[in-house]
């Protein structure tokens, strides 16, 4: 039978036709997830983009001094008696005056205008009264935030038939509001509290923020870069250069795979069970999330490590012995400043992924609500004393709140960590391009 090389027979055609499907799957493939991709970024960026807008009511509050400070003395002791309590007419007073001096002509009862403010306005408008005594006895223009469902009507969420049925707003509230704000004197715009304010109550979530998170994330990520890189390299480089192969360090080496593959909760029970049952450190701390974290993180570095290690040709090291070099003196001068690109990556990449983990610190308690900064933002309150949060675990706590307010942050937040994330990523791929070296 003659075969010609010019006439395509049948199995040369099933070839290429499976060659042809196989092409087609990897490209539905691809398809199919940048689709899930687009969909993904799109619903997190229609929900949480408007997180980073917040309405601001320019408000002059006439500070009386005997409601502020009754003593009358400018003692900021004396003063820090008056509660936020004793402001909220301040601040009622302030709107109906405001209403007026505009000719605002809406009929809402009084008491009533304070929906158009937040709760958080008193306490804003008392520690800055606290911190200046001066202004007591004057007529102050405070910029205080609007209330959530004021927020709300600017973004197009809610409206004046919704408003009709809401028990925490009113028609008369959205219209106030409107005329304000088509006065000048009430302003949507960027909400940089967004990334400096702490959490805040059911009842005021325009004024909650991510200082804290973010603080307790770059805490536990510094106990994670402290503790996990310098181990993990030394492990890396000691099984990949100095240790025997026999069977104990093959054991180790499978032990450290099926590590990296672990379920990271269990990593979270494992803390639980150290970290705060047995060595008794304070729950909900960012150092226990860090050493947490430091656990999952080091199969990750080490993996990574050692595959960078292998990457360095053994020429280099034959050369570095072949001059007089000594085994360490190879590795230390020669192969490690090579393979740093790659270790540099590993560790970056594993610093990503520890940064968006929730499981295990929900399991060590770091879920509480944390209202206030640390003491003084000193390292050791930071780390060692005071319940913190992190920016997955925010995320999570403001997803099982009901204001629909608190979901737009979720995904405010979740924008947050994405970018966070993306200029980790973008980092470890300009050191591996920058320093890769080939041979």
């Amino acid at each position: 039978m003659t075969i010609s090389l010019l006439k395509t027979d049948v199995r040369t055609k099933k070839r290429n036709a499976a060659e042809a499907r196989f092409r087609i799957y990897g490209l539905s493939a691809i398809i199919v997830s940048m689709l899930a991709l687009v969909i993904l970024l799109t619903s997190v960026l229609s929900n949480g983009l408007s997180a980073f807008q917040q309405t601001f009511v320019a408000l002059p509050v006439e500070l009386v001094e005997e409601r502020v400070d009754r003593a009358g003395n400018r003692d900021p002791a004396e003063m820090a008696k008056t509660t936020t309590i004793g402001y909220a007419p301040l601040l009622r007073d302030a709107i109906a005056a405001e209403v007026d001096r505009l000719g605002i002509d809406v009929a809402i009862n009084p008491r009533d205008l304070a929906d158009v403010i937040s709760k958080e306005a008193a306490a804003n408008v008392r520690d800055r009264v606290l911190a200046n005594p001066d202004l007591v006895g004057e007529t102050v223009v405070f910029e205080v935030l609007a209330s959530g469902r004021i927020d709300a009507y600017f973004k197009g969420d809610v409206t004046l038939e919704s408003a009709a049925l809401d028990g925490n707003t009113s028609p008369e509230a959205l219209m106030i509001a409107q005329a304000m704000a088509d006065a000048g004197a009430m302003e949507t715009k960027f909400n940089w509290g967004f990334f400096t304010r702490p959490d805040a109550s059911v009842q005021r979530p325009e004024a909650a923020g991510l200082g804290v998170a973010i603080l307790g994330s770059v805490y536990m990520m510094l106990v994670v870069l402290f503790l996990a890189l310098p181990i993990g390299v030394a492990s890396s480089i000691y099984l990949e250069e100095f240790a025997p192969k026999n069977r104990i360090t093959d054991i180790i080496e499978v032990n450290i795979s099926n590590l990296a593959a672990v379920p990271s909760i269990v990593y979270g029970i494992l803390g639980l069970a150290i970290f705060i049952n047995f060595m008794e450190f304070n729950q909900s701390s960012p150092l226990v999330g860090g050493l947490v974290l430091t656990l999952m993180t080091l199969p990750t570095i080490i993996i990574s490590t050692r595959a960078a290690l292998k990457s360095v040709p053994p020429s280099i090291r034959d050369a570095a012995l072949g001059v007089g070099a000594s085994k360490m003196q190879s590795v230390f001068h020669h192969v490690l400043p090579l393979a740093a690109p790659g270790i540099l990556t590993g560790t970056i990449i594993g610093l990503a992924q520890a940064l968006g983990e929730t499981a295990p610190l929900l399991l060590i308690g770091m879920v509480a609500f944390v209202r206030e900064y640390p003491a003084a933002y000193t390292p050791e309150a930071g780390l060692f004393g005071e319940a913190s949060t992190a920016l997955p675990v925010q995320v999570f706590n403001w997803t099982q709140r009901s204001d629909p307010a608190f979901v737009e942050r979720a995904s405010g937040a979740i924008i947050t960590l994405l970018v966070f994330l993306l200029i980790m990523n973008a980092v470890a791929i300009y050191l591996r391009r920058r320093f890769e070296r080939r041979w």
